[in-house]
């Protein structure tokens, strides 16, 4: 079972930047995916959720309107579109699929750094 993160970098204030996520050892479809950000010295905090099937998706207030969640079960990956990027924006982002009654799988995490 694994989840790899990949597409974190630097990037200017107003930029934009995709994160990948690409799953492998499970049913990827069968899990809803999610994807974390932790700061230092912050808690994690959950920025953008979307169902298995990507009949529902869900943003914290922070990011809504500025990040896209979205999956391609066929080839078993998650994404998350960031525009509009802001210095409080930088953190590890991580990558989280799981199931309501608590399988859980977490990835290594890929650094997001937005600075002029």
């Amino acid at each position: 079972v694994q989840l790899v993160e990949s597409g974190g970098g630097l990037v200017q204030p107003g930029g934009s930047l995709r994160l990948s996520c690409a799953a492998s050892g499970f049913t990827f479809s069968v899990y809803h995916v999610r994807w974390f950000r932790q700061a230092p010295g912050k808690e994690r905090e959950m920025v953008a959720n979307i169902t298995r099937l990507a009949e529902s998706t869900d943003y914290a207030d922070s990011v809504a309107g500025r990040f896209i969640i979205s999956r391609d079960n066929a080839k078993n990956l998650a994404y998350l579109q960031m525009n509009s990027l802001k210095p409080e924006d930088t953190a590890v982002y991580y990558c989280n699929a799981y199931r309501l009654w608590g399988a859980s799988y977490w990835g290594q995490g890929t650094q997001v750094t937005v600075s002029s």
